[in-house]
């Protein structure tokens, strides 16, 4: 196909994958309000429209920890089966609404504690709650699959026993493992035990790297630590000097190393300057196997769609190019080759045929 603008009716049409967005982050403000109330925690606001400005306006500190910080409150309402029973099943439908037709969620089971619930029981309770979604997806004519990566908190020591989850329920929407939080200071090397672990059990996982940190924190994800993709990885363009890939740089987009991106979070936290700038339009262009993804859509204020409209407005993408990303999303998703083909296939391709 020829390159062809993009308007917003185009955008909104347009089937959508998402690799690397939390489930802690993309909460309903209306939901944070009801729930809290109900536990009695105290919010900012009230509003749900003034809650849903002030994380806009938290997370835009160009401060990765304070960035963090501002899921204190989402944290709160998700420590019952209620909550994560409802936050859950939300999720999906908010992806549904929004086009998104493959997602892949990520949280930590051990920051869902406090209200008694197991690690087992967390897990169990948010599979359910997604099997909901997804069902009402479908019945609504809006099927989208979702899947399921547990992180480990870097800073911490339950990312073996997190692993240990991944493999149990690989079987029950469990399809990867991840870690996360502050990056600097935190090596992935660190958990070495649960990722050889997840790899002698043939489980698949992504770590956040290059966002807080540079290239030795990618290096090792991928060398020492065996990550089949990568969270963020902007700094990977700290390998590359007028076009001209280092070894590290060279490695990522020959391996066809997905580097899930997210244009909005990495203003937010200081690890891009500007949508027009932002890494993931050169490295599209260099051949890297970039995909777009909303990382946390409260705490960012965005959707897919809102990804998209970005990089359509101020990085000058067409059509084609969203469904280049999209494409390269499903190829490295964590899901078996042949449904990942089909997805492609039967789904994702004529969608974007008839979008055109």
């Amino acid at each position: 196909m020829t390159a062809s603008p993009v308007d917003t009716d185009t955008l909104r049409r347009l089937p959508k994958a998402v690799l690397h967005d939390h489930l802690d982050g993309g909460l309903r403000p209306a939901t944070v309000v009801e729930l809290a109330d109900a536990i009695g925690h105290t919010l900012p606001t009230t509003d749900p429209d003034e809650l849903a400005a002030w994380y806009f306006e938290a997370a835009n500190s160009g401060d990765l920890v304070r960035y963090i910080a501002t899921f204190e409150h989402t944290l709160a309402v998700m420590q019952s089966r209620e909550g994560l029973l409802r936050t859950a099943e939300e999720y999906v439908l908010d992806l549904a609404a929004d086009g998104v037709v493959y997602g892949e969620v990520r949280y930590a089971p051990e920051l869902m504690l406090n209200g008694g619930l197991t690690l087992a029981e967390v897990v169990e309770t948010v599979q359910e709650g997604l099997a909901a979604g997804m069902a009402k997806a479908a019945a609504a004519g809006t099927p989208v699959r979702v899947g399921t990566l547990l992180c480990g908190m870097r800073m911490w020591d339950r990312t073996r026993a997190t692993a240990d989850l991944a493999v149990a329920f690989r079987d029950a929407g469990v399809v990867g493992f991840d870690i996360a939080g502050a990056e600097d200071g935190f090596p992935p090397a660190d958990h070495l035990d649960a990722f050889t672990h997840l790899r002698d059990e043939n489980v698949p996982f992504t770590i956040h790297a290059g966002e807080a940190h540079g290239l030795p924190s990618i290096h090792q994800a991928l060398a020492v630590c065996g990550a089949q993709r990568i969270g963020h990885g902007v700094r990977i363009t700290d390998d590359i000097v007028d076009g001209k890939l280092g070894r590290l740089a060279g490695w990522v987009r020959d391996r066809r190393i997905a580097l899930e991106m997210c244009p909005t979070s990495n203003l937010q936290t200081g690890a891009a300057t500007s949508i027009a700038e932002h890494p993931i339009t050169a490295l599209k262009d260099l051949g890297f196997r970039v995909t777009l993804n909303t990382d946390n859509r409260l705490v960012s204020g965005t959707t897919m769609t809102r990804e998209m409209s970005l990089l359509v407005e101020h990085a000058g993408w067409t059509v084609e190019d969203l469904r280049t990303v999209t494409v390269n999303a499903l190829k490295s998703a964590f899901i078996p080759f042949d449904e990942r083909v089909a997805l492609i296939e039967d789904v994702v391709l004529p969608g974007y045929a008839a979008a055109l």
